[in-house]
């Protein structure tokens, strides 16, 4: 063994304390810092479960239109809202849920507060949009038609005062022969209809290119009817319900987080208008529309919540 100088001993001995005190003080959290900036000083990083860096299921999305202003949400068990439509009573809507849910059709306020139901005399096969004419006739549109094979389409027409009494205007498409279709040839799901100058049109959601909307139309009156294609539509998007302000000079073709504007003085020059597009992203699963005046659009969505642009 190495034998040290006595004279030695004392000053290796101070070196190791020196170095042991340094290595402690090292090892301590800094001053001043948080038990999560303690952990994350002196542990290995983390990756998330998903390894991924996204926000939690809950978090909210930001909306990217300043303009739309939510203004309530749908209540008393309004699930999955798919359309919506002025009642006769001021400052009221009807709006209703789809696709085999219960043939219930609810009135509600302007923030989503529901004031009153009716049961309608007909099975809700795929409801998804409602529109009215100017005699206090109701046109429901149980033509939604996901898979593009639906051989029983119709338009139900009511009034809310006698809703166990529904005239059936059955339709089919002049141009459809095979149920479904080709994928590439899907493109006969309507989930959007308005009622104007005696016809309902229909206006087709494009599962197919996403790029095209075919505007239909049949007679106004209950009977069995091939629907007229009226014109297509440069609309690149899927449409889920169609409105018409109340001067007659725009119409609103809404669709998955957006919404298309055409203009005219006529009908005929509003089919031929170019579409302006509007982005509503992070409103969530925009469904319904309606004209709540000349230059407020309402809307809902699947989730329920209500909204309010200006146009």
């Amino acid at each position: 063994m190495l034998q040290l100088p006595f004279a030695v001993r004392p000053l290796l001995l101070a070196s190791v304390l020196l170095a042991a005190c340094s290595q402690a003080q090292g090892d301590r959290p800094t001053a001043g810092a948080t038990p999560d900036q303690t952990d994350q000083a002196t542990q290995p990083a983390q990756k998330s479960k998903k390894g991924k860096g996204k926000g939690k299921k809950g978090d909210k999305k930001q909306i990217a239109n300043t303009d739309l202003r939510r203004v309530g949400k749908l209540t008393d068990g309004i699930l999955e809202s798919s359309g919506l439509c002025a009642a006769p009573e001021a400052g009221t809507y009807f709006t209703f849920g789809d696709d085999g849910q219960q043939p219930l059709v609810y009135r509600v306020d302007a923030t989503g507060q529901q004031v009153d139901q009716f049961t309608l005399g007909a099975p809700n096969h795929d409801w998804e949009s409602l529109s009215r004419d100017g005699s206090g006739n109701y046109f429901m549109g149980d033509c939604g038609n996901n898979n593009s094979d639906r051989q029983n389409l119709a338009i139900l027409r009511f009034r809310p005062e006698q809703p166990d009494k529904v005239g059936k205007i059955n339709f089919k498409y002049p141009d459809q022969t095979a149920f479904p279709p080709s994928k590439s040839e899907r493109n006969f799901d309507c989930e959007a209809s308005l009622w104007h100058g005696g016809q309902v049109y229909l206006f087709t959601k494009d599962r197919a290119t996403h790029s095209t909307c075919k505007v239909y139309s049949v007679p106004e009156t209950p009977g069995t009817y091939t629907a007229k294609l009226v014109t297509k539509l440069a609309i690149p998007g899927e449409v889920t319900d169609a409105t018409l302000s109340p001067s007659g000079q725009r119409l609103v073709l809404m669709a998955r987080q957006e919404l298309f504007v055409l203009d005219g003085n006529s009908w005929d020059a509003i089919l031929k208008a170019t579409p302006r597009h509007i982005d509503l992203k992070g409103a969530g699963q925009t469904e319904g529309a309606a004209f709540k005046d000349e230059h407020t659009l309402l809307i809902t969505t699947e989730e329920g919540s209500v909204y309010e642009l200006p146009l």
